[in-house]
């Protein structure tokens, strides 16, 4: 019969002063946990206390500044946001105690940070008081009175921080008052201070008992659910449970024993670093690991997962299962599971073969057998004098897939993607999955080249069409690149890299389609090479440059604004055209330092020209999916002084795909700001009127294709700029025709109710001194 878990020891029931305060430990009851419950209150009301520090801040100022010399006053200030934000970030490492043992150093932080408030806090009445005057005091101490009033109601589970704050700040009043002569404020100061501190340590001490009763009441949920589930799982050997930051919790003897250690131990320690032994250290970690760690991460049930783990220096393997837990806020508080140790089942069956040679989602071969039938297709083609092919395929838009509908729904979709696959296999062709979204195919004998081509447009046609998945229609394509054995390389290694690069070719191209190998694409990719390693320094040399091409009102044909358009005069290789480097960028996501930088200098040059005129910058899906792009147009609308009206971020429609919500949250951010966004290239892409619905744009930009096409009579391109014209009247938003370089392409757009036009016929993308000199020169009239 299986023992019962190992008792949690209780939470202490008596709550004398001085345990209370921090100063003694009784020996009865769980202490260091109820210390842990203690310090987790830091976790309530951080901004609350922030900001009612800097409006006592701002309030102390209103009393000193007219009566003391401001830079002292300013220079206090400046203490005090120092000490607000030190006090903060200490009280938000510290907050996540409860549920584990509290370190001393942590301890140690606190007390720290309350010290250096309160010593800051005690400068008002005891450095500037014996220069002010007893009205200006009594003010003063009006204001620290209602500070210490709001640490004792703020953070009610620590009294020995209120303690320290109140009796250095209150015993620095009581001081001044003494010793200027107003016995009378030191004696209602005390007072006050004595009120304080009991009421603190009675609040205290409530906060504690009804913080014990509610953690017994959990604890006894917890037991009673611990047993259930041990005696009821008959196959589990152990339980485990880790709380929010993945640390161990609640250890059960068992599961003590599997880790070859005690509980008291293991208690609070992460439990990767737990399993994964030696491996921590060098993050040469088994993919099962990595596994394991992703899905604790996306917070997902999983069953009977088979984990390699690292226990005294020497692998086992295991098997789990887990389930997220939510508390009764309706919040994540971590993972409750069962676990074995399958070490020797595991050892004594074929699964690691198996594994070792197979993909697990889809059945298929992985990597390693497909490059084993590659080597052996290879070795057969020398021998007989054939030809042999790899063909390489990833699947176009799956990312976008995976992103919105989740990690569940795209292995589904991979798995119906290898279904497809092996129905287009004949016994000539050998295909499996190579990792993520990339397939691959081994043809044995390829000595007809047309056979290659018709097994790749199969292969395509099959995977485009529709997947039904959980109530989806889904759509993806297949980009395939192939390589020709022994022609195109007589090792595995030299075809497969080969097949990447005619890979590359067909997702450049756009996807869809079958590429073959051609020398020329290694030149290209030596090219690409180049200019990513060139372009990595190229902000350090300076080698890039703003052009500003003008946009003009359509009616009265003055300068409204201009579209910032980055140029890079490489030292190595010259004149770099942008439809080379900035796709590259992009890919690299070098766009991010280098979009920082063009906002940068887009604003500060804006802020030469007249006030009314825009500046407007492109911004990549890289960019807006970057968690600091929001700080860094702010860092640059602050640094130029431009005021945010005046900037207008320009994007496409194809930022929607990869991640619209983070996309859109980023853009109404950024409107919040005051500055425009601009909708380029309309049209063009993946146009929905959803987009128009959820984000108000101030500007449509019409692409040049359709005026260009309007212009010779298309009807179908009048039609287009008719009704965005119209769509943009009706949503109060702008439009801007490009591309425009006749006059007669002017005129046209101008009749079908474009607001603003913009193109070679106004000007050519231009330096800034050549910007700046339109306006000196009265080149396009100026309101």
């Amino acid at each position: 019969m299986r023992k019962r878990p190992h008792a949690i020891q209780p939470l202490p029931q008596e709550l004398p002063v001085s345990a209370i305060l921090g100063l003694s430990q009784p020996a009865e009851g769980d202490w260091a946990r109820l210390r842990g419950i203690q310090y987790s209150s830091l976790g309530r009301a951080p901004v609350a206390r922030a900001v009612t520090q800097l409006a006592a801040m701002l309030a102390a100022c209103g009393l000193l500044v007219p009566r003391l010399d401001p830079v002292l006053v300013l220079g206090w200030a400046a203490l005090v946001c120092a000490a607000t934000w030190y006090g903060t970030r200490i009280d938000r490492a510290i907050s996540g105690t409860e549920g584990r043992i509290l370190h001393p150093g942590e301890t140690r932080s606190y007390l720290a940070a309350t010290l250096a408030k309160g010593l800051v806090w005690s400068i008002p009445v005891c450095g500037f008081g014996p220069f002010l005057d007893a009205q200006i005091q009594i003010k003063l101490w009006t204001v620290l009175a209602m500070l210490m009033t709001a640490f004792a109601v703020l953070i009610p589970g620590l009294p020995m921080g209120t303690l320290v704050f109140t009796a250095l700040v209150g015993g620095s009043a009581i001081l001044c008052f003494l010793l200027l002569g107003l016995f009378d404020m030191a004696l209602v100061a005390s007072a006050f201070i004595a009120v304080v501190l009991a009421g603190t340590i009675q609040s205290a001490r409530q906060f504690l008992i009804g913080k014990v009763a509610e953690a017994g009441m959990v604890e006894r949920d917890e037991v009673v659910s611990l047993l259930l589930r041990e005696f009821e799982d008959g196959e589990a050997d152990w339980l485990w449970q880790i709380d929010p930051a993945r640390r161990v919790r609640a250890v059960s003897p068992r599961f003590a024993f599997a880790l070859g250690k005690q509980a008291p131990e293991i208690e609070g320690m992460s439990f990767l670093r737990l399993i994964a032994g030696a491996d921590w250290e060098t993050g040469d970690f088994p993919a099962s690991l990595h596994d394991l760690a992703e899905r604790l991460k996306r917070r997902e049930s999983f069953s009977n997962l088979l984990v390699r783990v690292t226990i005294g220096g020497k692998p086992r393997w295991w098997e789990l299962s887990g389930t997220p837990q939510i508390d009764e806020n309706g919040q994540f508080d971590g993972f409750r599971g069962v676990g074995s140790d399958v070490t020797e089942a595991r050892e004594n069956s074929d699964k690691i073969a198996w594994l070792a040679r197979y993909d697990p989602l889809t059945g298929m071969p992985n990597r390693l057998m497909l490059g084993e039938a590659l080597g052996e297709a290879l070795s057969h083609a020398a021998q007989w004098r054939l030809r042999c092919a790899f063909l390489m395929i990833d699947l176009d838009r799956f990312k976008a897939v995976n992103d919105t509908l989740g990690h569940h729904v795209g292995d589904q979709l991979l798995a119906r993607v290898a279904e497809r696959l092996k129905e287009q296999m004949t016994e000539r062709e050998v295909c499996g999955r190579l990792g993520g979204d990339e397939f691959a195919i081994v043809i044995r004998d390829a000595s007809d080249l047309g056979y290659v081509e018709r097994v790749a447009q199969r292969v395509i046609q099959s995977l485009s069409q529709a997947y039904e998945i959980d109530n989806h229609t889904l759509f993806v394509g297949a980009s395939i690149g192939s390589a020709i054995g022994p022609r195109d390389g007589e090792a595995v290694e030299t075809l497969m890299r080969n097949a990447d690069l005619a890979l590359y070719r067909s997702k450049d191209e756009g996807g869809n389609t079958h590429f073959s190998y051609e020398p020329a694409l290694h030149a290209h990719a030596e090219e690409q090479r180049k200019l990513e390693s060139a372009m990595r320094t190229a902000l350090e040399r300076k080698e890039f440059a703003l052009h500003f091409q003008p946009v003009v009102d359509a009616q009265d044909e003055t300068v409204v604004s201009f579209e910032a358009l980055l140029r890079w005069n490489s030292a190595e290789h010259g004149a770099v055209s942008p439809v080379k480097f900035i796709p590259l960028a992009e890919d690299t996501r070098l766009i991010v330092p280098i979009g920082e930088w063009v906002l940068r200098e887009a604003c500060r040059e804006a802020m030469n020209w007249p006030e009314h005129v825009r500046v407007a910058a492109n911004v990549s899906g890289e960019q807006l999916l970057d968690p600091n792009f929001v700080t860094g147009v702010v860092s640059a609308l602050t640094e130029s002084g431009l005021p945010a009206a005046r900037l207008e971020l320009e994007v496409t429609e194809s930022i929607f795909l990869r991640d619209a919500t983070l996309a859109r949250s980023a853009l109404e951010k950024i409107m919040a700001l005051g500055c425009k966004v601009a909708l380029d290239d309309f049209g063009t892409g993946y146009s929905s009127l959803g987009y128009l619905r959820k984000l108000r744009f101030s500007t449509i930009k019409i692409d040049r294709s359709f005026v260009q096409g309007a212009a010779t009579g298309n009807a179908e391109s009048l039609a287009i700029i008719r009704a965005v014209v119209a769509m943009a009247d009706s949503l109060g938003m702008s439009t801007t025709a490009e591309g425009t370089e006749t006059e007669n392409e002017v005129e046209m757009v101008r009749k079908l109710g474009c607001r603003k036009i913009q193109g070679y016929y106004y000007g050519r993308p231009m330096t800034a001194k050549d910007a700046l000199a339109l306006f000196r020169n009265r080149a396009f009239s100026v309101p």
